[in-house]
């Protein structure tokens, strides 16, 4: 211990927004989480995202890929409704977090991106600079603004709120149906992303992008590969089905089909 420095103590306000957070992670404990670690060659569609004027996302052409992915199994992002009947949509709107800086400090705002299986990469990404340059212009964006301060101080109010959203179909319309969160960029190099579920049945991290060995028709070669983490709800969808997402999910991202004329 160095005698000659002053040790501190600081007590502040918990900010509202992480009171959200751990709501949230709250929520997520009737969730049975199967999770799959699976790594994908992106070399392709980083070259192609680089070509676009401007660069696109490559957090957004993984949201079209996981919705797209999503859009032909249905099944993984089923949920129950409040009579615990089998819900399924046949489109697929995704949830993702956008960083955003406010009065306390940095945070992952809520984004919803409606039809992303039906979007294009572009469109996707100039959404999620929109919201990230003009908080105040998404619907989360304002109730973060105007409500979350004196809806997290009433007892009750933002569980309740949760147990709305893991249930009612009419609020899933609006919030989404599937959650992507890109961690990736917070550590650099390659790296996975576990995270405790929330309301959503089916959750992708995408953690880091690093240069690797591959092998490509019987040679070595160095490529471009993300790390993936699903996380699907046990409770609601098996390993087989959950399987066929991921291959399907796999083949999407490493044949670049969300960036091409005809997709």
């Amino acid at each position: 211990m160095n005698a000659g420095r002053p040790r501190r103590v600081q007590t502040h306000p918990f900010p509202s927004s992480r009171r959200l957070v751990t709501v949230a992670l709250r929520a997520g404990r009737r969730i049975t989480p199967m999770y799959g670690l699976i790594e994908v060659d992106v070399t392709t569609a980083k070259q192609i995202l680089a070509r676009h004027d401007p660069p696109s996302s490559m957090t957004a052409f993984v949201i079209a890929s996981v919705a797209r992915a999503a859009a032909a199994h249905p099944e993984v992002h089923a949920y129950r409704n409040w009579r615990g009947q089998l819900v399924t949509h046949q489109h697929v709107d995704v949830a993702t977090i956008v960083e955003i800086s406010t009065p306390q400090g940095p945070f992952g705002l809520p984004c919803t991106l409606h039809d992303a299986d039906i979007r294009e990469v572009p469109d996707l990404t100039a959404e999620l600079r929109r919201v990230k340059r003009e908080p105040a212009a998404s619907r989360s964006g304002r109730w973060l603004e105007h409500a979350a301060p004196v809806g997290t101080r009433i007892p009750g109010a933002v569980r309740a709120m949760y147990a709305v959203m893991a249930r009612s179909v009419a609020v899933r319309q609006r919030v989404g149906t599937v959650a992507v969160t890109a961690v990736g960029m917070f550590a650099g190099g390659g790296g996975f992303g576990i995270t405790p579920m929330t309301v959503m049945s089916l959750e992708v991290v995408v953690g880091g992008l690093a240069r690797r060995p591959r092998v490509i028709d019987d040679h070595v070669e160095v490529r471009d590969v993300l790390d993936l983490t699903l996380a699907i709800d046990h409770n609601v969808i098996d390993g087989a089905p959950a399987t066929r997402f991921s291959a399907g999910l796999r083949e999407l991202i490493e044949s670049a089909a969300v960036l091409t004329p005809s997709n």
